[in-house]
């Protein structure tokens, strides 16, 4: 059962929906790959707040995850682990040719013992890295570079992925998971499969105090706070009228997206 749920002994825990992880490795392997990671609280250089509802959280290391697969390499996923700052898997690879290891995003049934490649010459199988070009029209893809030599960006969350629909020797057009298509090099490197862990969307937290766990603080509502706090601030009765952002900016105009991208043929629905 991918599922667990616990007894509700305490009233935290009976809506509590976990994943089944007993499978992964919960210590990193791989420590050269590991960094010290401070939480700033959403705030910038000067100490002022820039992004509300952070704050707090369990301390977390970074793993260095190889977004830039390009490279001729052949290696063997030598463990599946935990990452806290993403909630998709990572797999610790073990490169047979140049005798290191690092780190990449596991895609779905990637198991340990598994050969995954990357370079020109590597075959479309799961876990392998190379040109869009290559890869066969209708295969899944994720961890998609948006430019030539450029980190990939695309397709990265866990559950995600994007889908080649066509190619032409300028442009390849993806359809992403949210629905969005756009166009893109056939240059561009891009690792077969589906990202892992898709499952996490029907977990649930059970209790405010995992969300603090995770560096997020409480959301208050603006027809809560006081007139100087927020637009919808005061007043005897029930809010009414247009809704309004913190700063004043109606938030009922339509698209709010200022992506200039010509690439991008249809936005998301």
């Amino acid at each position: 059962m991918k599922l667990k749920t616990k007894k509700p002994t305490t009233p935290s825990q009976r809506h509590l929906i976990q994943l089944n992880t007993g499978y992964l490795n919960n210590k990193p392997i791989i420590k050269k790959k590991i960094k010290k990671l401070s939480h700033l609280a959403g705030r910038n250089n000067s100490g002022k707040i820039t992004v509300r509802h952070k704050g707090g959280g369990h301390k977390r290391r970074y793993r260095k995850i190889n977004f830039l697969r390009t490279e001729v390499s052949t290696g063997i996923t030598i463990s599946i682990e935990y990452d806290p700052n993403r909630n998709s898997h990572i797999a610790a690879i073990y490169d047979i040719l140049k005798k290191d290891f690092f780190y990449i995003l596991a895609p779905k049934n990637l198991k340990i013992g598994d050969i995954v490649k990357s370079g020109p010459n590597a075959e479309p199988k799961v876990g392998h890295s190379l040109p869009i070009s290559d890869i066969p029209i209708g295969s899944y893809i994720h961890n998609v570079s948006p430019k030539m030599n450029k980190p990939a960006q695309i397709s990265r969350s866990a559950g995600t992925f994007s889908k080649i629909k066509e190619k032409s020797l300028e442009y390849a057009k993806i359809e992403l998971s949210s629905g969005e298509q756009r166009l893109i090099s056939p240059k561009c490197y891009a690792t077969i499969g589906i990202v892992s862990n898709e499952l996490i969307f029907l977990t649930q937290l059970g209790k405010a105090g995992r969300s603090r766990w995770l560096n997020k603080r409480p959301t208050v509502r603006g027809v809560a706070m006081n007139p100087i706090d927020h637009p919808h601030g005061g007043g005897e009765g029930k809010k009414s009228g247009n809704g309004k952002t913190p700063w004043g900016k109606y938030t009922k105009k339509g698209r709010t997206s200022k992506s200039k991208n010509k690439l991008i043929i249809r936005k998301r629905t």
